[in-house]
Parts: structure tokens; sequence; C-alpha cells
């Protein structure tokens, strides 16, 4: 995975759709542990991971990393599998770092950890979504970015596939991974997160250690936004 950047530095970045402002920010982003970005619905978290990872171009503005060095690999909500099997899936995935193609022994090593050796003949197509993300966590790990994205990664999970997704991300993290994901689930926020980026309107108002986020949120966006998801006074 390399020598992972501690941050990503982002200096007045600015992003527009059809000519309206969507993502304006200036901030320092953590690379290591694991990082939430969170923030009300049409803040710009995905559009920011789409930035990280070079999806989308900024219309002004720079940041440091950039794409191609930072090195990161990308978890949409709807990542899309090729109509072939589990393995085939995996069997095209290039390492990033040396940009090589990876070994049946990466395969099979990236199966086991994601618990999916026992499907990999199987269509990846009949799988369930738990399973397919599951799938898309071991192809982003084969990847051997600094950095996964992961854009709602239980999303529509039930409590038991949600909890397998969260100890593959825990995983990730303790084998050296930075894992930067967003999130509706501010319980999961609090359980799974070492920092936490705030964003509301666009804008970055907020980069914290999680449990002084929770417990001392500086904006008055974040207080509201936290009062108004987890009921706190």
């Amino acid at each position: 995975m390399g020598n992972i950047q501690p941050m990503i530095t982002l200096h007045d970045i600015s992003v527009s759709r059809d000519e309206r402002q969507i993502l304006s920010i200036t901030a320092h982003i953590p690379t290591t542990g694991i990082t939430a970005v969170i923030g009300p619905n049409g803040s710009g978290k995905t559009t920011l991971l789409k930035l990280l990872h070079g999806l989308i171009e900024a219309d002004e503005g720079s940041y440091s990393p950039g794409s191609q060095q930072l090195g990161s690999a990308l978890v949409l909500h709807h990542t899309p599998l090729i109509k072939a099997s589990v393995r085939c899936n995996l069997a095209m995935v290039r390492d990033s770092s040396s940009n090589t193609k990876i070994t049946e022994s990466d395969i099979d090593s990236a199966l086991a950890s994601v618990g999916l050796s026992h499907l990999k003949n199987q269509s990846a197509l009949k799988l369930s979504a738990g399973e397919r993300q599951r799938l898309s966590l071991a192809r982003a790990k084969l990847q051997r970015p600094q950095v996964i994205l992961l854009d709602e990664p239980t999303a529509n999970l039930d409590p038991s596939t949600t909890e397998q997704v969260e100890t593959i991300i825990k995983n990730l993290a303790l084998e050296g991974c930075g894992v930067i994901f967003t999130s509706h689930h501010l319980g999961q926020v609090q359980s799974l997160s070492d920092q936490v980026v705030f964003l509301a309107d666009g804008q970055c108002l907020e980069v914290s250690n999680t449990e002084n986020f929770f417990k001392h949120p500086q904006s008055d966006q974040a207080k509201k936004f936290i009062h108004r998801e987890l009921g706190w006074k």
C-alpha cells in the first residue's frame, strides 16, 4: 500500500453542476484510520469522494496529494459487477501501486478476508446485496490502495450483514489502509470511525476526532444535525 499520506489538503476547491455550486471546501482530511464524512442530504459527501478519487475534477482550487498520487479505490453505493463468476470479477483487478495483475493467491486471500470463498464459482449477479458489497470490498482491497473511499457501505443492509461489512472495514484499517466513508447512521459513525468530517451546504465546517465531535460540536449546523439525528439536547 506504500507510504500513506496522513492528510489530504484541499485548498479553495469549488465544484459546480448545472451552474450551481455543490462543493466549496478548504480542509485537511485524514487518510489514516477510519474517517466518516457526514452531513445532511445534498451536503456534498458523495461529490467529495468522487473528487478525491479523480472521477470528477474541481472547477477551481487544488488538492494534494492528487488522485493519482493518493492511490485510492472507490466503492460507490451501487458498484457494477460483470456477468461472470465471483472469482472472475476479481481476476481483472490490477495492483494500483505497481499496475500489475494480481495473482490467484491474492484472489483467494481477498475472498477469504470477506467470507466469500465458498461462493467463488457462483455468478456475481446472483449474490445478495450484502454479498455484492463484500465482493466490492474485496475488489477494492486487491488494488492495494493507500485509501479506500466508501459511499454508504452499509445502506439497505440488514443488521447482521451490516456488522459483517463493518468488521471488514475495521480489518482494512488494521492492515494499514486508510478508510474514508460516508454514512447517514450516526450510531455507526460513533462506533466505527476515528475522525469525522462534517459537511453542510457543500462546505466543510468541522474536522474532528469522533468523540470530540459528538461531545463538543463547534458549529451551529453540526449541533442541529446531531440533535435532529440523535435527539440530543
